[in-house]
């Protein structure tokens, strides 16, 4: 998927690019899109572009078909493809390997969505592949742990603050600025 083609949030046309690294299955993760959502979108929206890349992580069973989800939902709709994001981020306990199938099925009908085309994509070889590229893109540039994001290449891994990222926020906004 080419970088104008990737689920962006905030400005896309930002010079200022924040890279995460993600794991819908991913405990880090989801208190992660908890802080992007309450501080870092509304505080840099405007002038950040937050680039997601799926890295399901092997130990987690139902990480990589819904990072494949998330890619088919984004085919529709990117705003779909959040949402759906965050719905998972959000339910983390609810979701097994086995009711993964029909928590993706709900989300499909509760957002008229086809939930039988959202189920098929799951086998969808395009898809997989993408997500696949992903992963290979983050092994590529050391990504071990999810989130791994990248301020405009300086890394935050796993568990950090609120203050520390928002400080490399900051100093990248400036640097940006003519």
């Amino acid at each position: 998927m080419h970088a104008e083609q990737r689920l962006v949030e905030g400005n896309p046309k930002s010079p200022v690019r924040v890279v995460i690294y993600e794991d819908l299955q991913c405990s880090d993760c989801a208190n992660f899109r908890k802080m992007m959502d309450e501080h870092l979108l509304p505080r840099y929206g405007a002038k950040v572009a937050f680039e997601h890349y799926d890295f399901p992580l092997v130990k987690h069973d139902w990480a990589r078909p819904a990072a494949v989800a998330a890619r088919h939902f984004e085919k529709t709709s990117p705003e779909l493809a959040v949402k759906f994001r965050r719905h998972l981020l959000a339910d983390l306990k609810q979701i097994t390997a086995e009711t993964f199938p029909l928590r993706l099925r709900e989300f499909a009908k509760a957002n008229q969505a086809d939930a039988v085309k959202a189920i098929g994509a799951l086998n969808d070889a395009e898809l997989n592949k993408l997500v696949e590229e992903d992963y290979q893109d983050g092994v590529a540039r050391g990504v071990g742990k999810t989130p791994t994001v990248l301020v405009n290449g300086e890394p935050f891994i796993e568990k950090f603050t609120l203050e520390e990222i928002s400080k490399a926020m900051e100093s990248a906004i400036l640097e940006a600025k003519p």
